[in-house]
Order: C-alpha cells, then sequence, then structure tokens
C-alpha cells in the first residue's frame, strides 16, 4: 500500500478505480436521501438498482444508443418505485416490509426476463456504453485532474446531480416542503402542501436515481446485464444515507470512502493470491457496520421516515 501513496500514478489510479466504484452506490443513496427526506424508507433501493441495470440493458440492446439506455433503466427504477409509492403512501403498509418485498421480486423478475429478452445471452453479450474522456485543462491537475476529469459522462452526470439535489433540498420552497414533509407531515398539511402528492414525486425520483446507479454498472463498468449484478450496492446506499446524515454531499462523502476500501480489497486480492478472495470482498461492508456502530446515537433521522399520513376528516 506504501507504493501506492509514494508513487502519484498509481496513486491517481487507486483513487480513480475508487470514485468509479462507488459511483453506483452514489446514484442510490441520492434516491434514499430524497425518499427518506420526504419520509418514506426507501429499503428497495437494492431492487430499485437492479431494475435500472436492467432496464439500461433492454433499452441498449433494443436502440443500440446507451442514451436511450439510460432513459429506459431510469424509467424502470421509477417503475419499481411506484410499487413503494403505492404500499407506504397510499395503502400505509409498513415500509420496510415493503421495500423487502421490491428487493425480492426485482431479483425474481430481472432474472426471469433476462432469459427471454437476451435469449439466456445476457452473461456473454457486450453491450455499447459510455467511455471515459478528458475535460482539457482539469485533467492537467496533479494527481486529482485525472481522477475527476477523465471519466465517462454519468460520473459527470452525478457531480450535477449531487451539486443539483443539494440545492434543491436546501434552498428552494420545494425542498423545504420536501422537509417539512418529512419532519412534520401534519405542520405541512395545514399550511398548504400536498403530504402524499410530495412523497409521491420523491419516491419516484428516488427509484429514477437509484435505476441511474444500475444504469452505470450496465453502460459503463461491466458492459452487460447479469443476475442480481447489483451485488448488495443499494444497501451499501442505505449505510451511506445515515452516515452521511440525509445530506446528498455528507451521502456522495459516505460513498466515497466505501468505495475507497472497495478498490483496496480489489488490491488485497491480487496482492495476496494465496488468501481466499472471500476475506477481502466483505472489507466494505465490515467498514459500513463499523461506520454506523460508531455514529448510533448520534445521527437523527426525519421526524416522520417510515410514518404513513392520513389527514383528518373534517
Amino acid at each position: 500500500m506504501m507504493e501506492i501513496l509514494l508513487d502519484p500514478t498509481m496513486l491517481s489510479d487507486f483513487l480513480s478505480t475508487s470514485l468509479r466504484l462507488s459511483i453506483p452506490i452514489v446514484f442510490a443513496a441520492l434516491g434514499g436521501v430524497l425518499s427518506e427526506r420526504a419520509g418514506v424508507y426507501n429499503i428497495g433501493l437494492e431492487g430499485m438498482m437492479l431494475a435500472g441495470a436492467f432496464g439500461a440493458a433492454v433499452g441498449t440492446f433494443f436502440t443500440g444508443e446507451p442514451f436511450f439506455g439510460v432513459i429506459s433503466g431510469m424509467f424502470a427504477g421509477a417503475l419499481t418505485a411506484v410499487v413503494l409509492a403505492i404500499l407506504a403512501v397510499s395503502l400505509g403498509v409498513n415500509q420496510i416490509v415493503a421495500g423487502i418485498a421490491i428487493n425480492m421480486f426485482s431479483i425474481g423478475v430481472t432474472a426471469f426476463l433476462s432469459r427471454i429478452v437476451f435469449s439466456g445471452q445476457a452473461n456473454t453479450m457486450t453491450l455499447p456504453g459510455y467511455k471515459a474522456f478528458a475535460i482539457p485543462g482539469l485533467v492537467a491537475i496533479p494527481v486529482i485532474g485525472p481522477v475527476l476529469f477523465q471519466q465517462d459522462a454519468l460520473v459527470y452526470l452525478m457531480y450535477a446531480t449531487v451539486l443539483l439535489l443539494f440545492y434543491l433540498m436546501f434552498y428552494t420552497p420545494w425542498g423545504l416542503n420536501i422537509r417539512a414533509v418529512g419532519e412534520n407531515p401534519r405542520a405541512a398539511d395545514t399550511a398548504g402542501v400536498r403530504v402524499n402528492m410530495v412523497r409521491y414525486i420523491c419516491v419516484l425520483g428516488s427509484g429514477a436515481l437509484a435505476g441511474l446507479g444500475g444504469c452505470y454498472l450496465v453502460l459503463s463498468h461491466v458492459f452487460l446485464f447479469s443476475e442480481h449484478m447489483s451485488a448488495g450496492k443499494g444497501f451499501i446506499a442505505l449505510a451511506a444515507i445515515i452516515l452521511g446524515r440525509w445530506n446528498p454531499v455528507g451521502a456522495l462523502f459516505a460513498c466515497l470512502l466505501f468505495g475507497l476500501f472497495d478498490a483496496l480489497q480489489l488490491r488485497l486480492q491480487f496482492a495476496n493470491p494465496e488468501v481466499p478472495y472471500q476475506a477481502f470482498v466483505i472489507l466494505p461492508y465490515v467498514v459500513s457496520i463499523l461506520a454506523l456502530v460508531g455514529l448510533i446515537g448520534k445521527p437523527r433521522p426525519p421526524g416522520a421516515v417510515g410514518l404513513p399520513y392520513r389527514r383528518e376528516g373534517k
């Protein structure tokens, strides 16, 4: 590890790998922040990410254009989120149970449909996707230039999404409504905010963002679709939401931390081939658990998250 820290080129490559590994988690975590700030737990981020990956593969497979893959992936994630919105917002079903059901449903239905749509060749075909390109001038910054400014279009979209969501959440009237609905929906309703409509929009936006995480896996990472390719990243995103204190920028840095340890475990695998690789694969998950344990009692979630809202009759 010391040779990486002492060699600027190796350090830049390591940090670039860390960033790329964190991108799908960032998109999912941003979706979770949006949903939970509005008062709806989104345990279904894993399933929405997987649905987005499948949608991206289908859209790109039939059109040959990754742009349409992104659109169909976001649509698939949002469509999955509709189920959560109906169950949690309209019917008042326990939000954690609903999210777990969505995860299980997505794992099964994407595996089934991929065998039909791709004729069993999903794991072997190569899809067109996004390639890295440099931003002139900025890429020349030592060490961090190639890390931040020699990436593909979805990474740059992630930068913009974090800033946009942060601005929306804390500097606009719409963001104030979202936070009010998540903290005290009855007071927000009294002030004229349509609580359930805000929650619906946020849950659907959450699904679209998680779907973008799945799009990145297919169109920028592996260029194919495989069953259960989200591989627990949605659950790490849930930890990142808490670690980031329900703040888009905080969630970003939490995801970067997990990406850093994911890249580290890959390096450790190559450096120690005699050790079973499973011993290193668990590293990001162990870090997420330790990070949460270290914050017990400190983070405070939105006051009404997980609680369905029903208007009192007049």
